[in-house]
């Protein structure tokens, strides 16, 4: 192996990055000095939501519902779902929201103070990108890029413009799994040697559908954005677009970045990424009947560079759980074990005798106040992130774009393994692959202009 034309070993390598990137990360992570906050505790919020059906109508709902909060405008490239969204700011706010198409148009408007974005993958990037460059501070939900590139574009718009960028990883907003990663790294289970992510999620068939004409209301164009262009397909479209690389990353990217960022928070990787990854599976049952391309079967296995493992199972078809969870994760110490499910419930259990230890339902007992694991602002992730836009510290913020960035790489590591059917060395202070240009070449994509992002933001 050799890296800046010297020799070294497989430990040196090991050692030398994860040095690397520690030390770079921490740097990149320093709190900036934001322009204020944007309203006083008692002033109003003017938001847009971006991306208005499936979870961006969950989180436009809960929106609503803020005290001090306003929904000023609504924006999704399908118009048909305009009249029912209207419906429910007006009888939630007693407003009608604005609406339009076109997130450009939306955040040139000054009144508007932050963006909640809620689009496909394929999009995150470039919409907090234009966001931030407009002065919006955003909200974005996961996998916070659709590609590692991305990230760090998005990382370094955030920085540049001052601007708020809270990742869509909930469980850092949780109390219980706040506990959990305490107790964690406090040491209770001695050191923690492997994580192993679950996400074992049935999903059947969405069938093939041949291409058609574009629905009256729904902007084609821009929804694809930076994606190659192709002819409207109801397979590609809502929801669907998940399951087709242009535009999504298949489940490994979609469920599975939440337990990812509780896997490398428990283990203590805050500022490093894993050194060596291999990732095999694939789409099996249903490859005759449905156009989808990303694996429905997918195991992962990462090495860190003082030897911590995680492993990362995403089951699609028919499974037994692990333990008593199907979406989670599994920390393995030397003096026991935890596991702690999507909701952030968690057990613990002590020494080879699997003796129950503290759990969530008890944190008084498990010697946790659970009114210091509390995030800034109470409540859930947009509280959270609302408050910070009050208090205008990044600080505030419970998954702060760099942390949302960090945790979304791994997916990424993994479905660049599995799409090559090999191994991967990266270097994660540079975010590059060690001498392999075919990898390094996934680490991004060709944009559809005008949907490019910058690499100068």
């Amino acid at each position: 192996m050799e890296l800046d034309g010297k020799h070294l070993s497989r430990r040196e390598f090991l050692q030398r990055s994860g040095k690397l990137t520690a030390t770079v990360a921490a740097a990149s992570a320093l709190s900036f000095p934001l322009a204020g906050s944007v309203r006083g505790a008692n002033e109003q919020i003017n938001l847009a939501c971006v991306g208005i059906h499936g979870r961006g109508g969950g989180l436009m709902k809960d929106l609503a519902g803020m005290e001090g909060v306003r929904i000023h405008t609504i924006c999704d490239i399908d118009e048909r779902l305009w009249p029912k969204a209207v419906k429910s700011i007006k009888d939630k706010q007693g407003h009608e929201p604005k609406t339009h198409y076109d997130m450009r148009k939306v955040f040139e408007d000054k009144e508007i103070d932050a963006a909640v974005i809620a689009v496909p993958n394929h999009w995150h990037a470039l919409a907090t990108i234009w966001a931030c460059q407009a002065g919006k501070h955003v909200y974005v939900e996961k996998p916070a890029c659709h590609n590692i590139f991305e990230g760090r574009k998005m990382v370094e718009a955030a920085r540049k413009y001052q601007r708020l960028v809270q990742v869509g990883f909930q469980n850092r907003s949780f109390t219980t799994t706040r506990a959990a990663m305490q107790m964690l790294h406090d040491g209770k289970l001695g050191k923690i040697y492997m994580a192993r992510g679950l996400c074992f999620k049935p999903r059947d068939s969405f069938g093939k559908f041949p291409d058609s004409a574009v629905p009256e209301g729904v902007h084609w164009d821009i929804f694809l954005g930076p994606a190659p262009y192709r002819p409207f397909n109801e397979g590609r479209f809502h929801y669907n677009w998940h399951w087709h690389w242009d535009t999504g990353n298949g489940d490994t990217g979609n469920q599975g970045p939440h337990q990812f960022d509780v896997a490398r928070w428990g283990l203590n990787k805050a500022n490093e990424q894993p050194v060596r990854i291999k990732s095999i599976g694939g789409y099996f049952k249903f490859q005759d009947v449905c156009s989808q391309e990303t694996p429905n079967t997918q195991t992962t296995v990462y090495e860190y560079a003082d030897g911590t493992l995680l492993e990362f199972g995403t089951r699609g078809l028919y499974t037994n759980p692990e333990s008593e969870q199907k979406i989670g994760v599994i920390f393995l110490g030397t003096e026991g074990w935890m596991e702690i499910d999507a909701g952030g419930n968690w057990k613990t259990y002590l020494g080879r005798s699997n003796k129950p230890g503290p759990d969530s339902k008890n944190l008084g007992s498990s010697g946790y106040d659970p009114t210091n694991l509390t995030s800034p602002g109470g409540g859930g992730h947009l509280e959270n992130f609302i408050a910070a836009l009050r208090s205008g510290k990044q600080s505030d913020l419970s998954c702060d774009v760099e942390v949302g960035h960090l945790s979304t790489c791994l997916p990424h590591l993994a479905n660049i393994s599995y799409r090559l059917g090999r191994e991967v060395i990266f270097d994660g202070a540079k975010e590059k692959f060690v001498g392999d240009e075919e990898a390094d070449r996934m680490l991004t994509r060709d944009y559809r202009k005008p949907y490019v992002v910058p690499e100068n933001v």
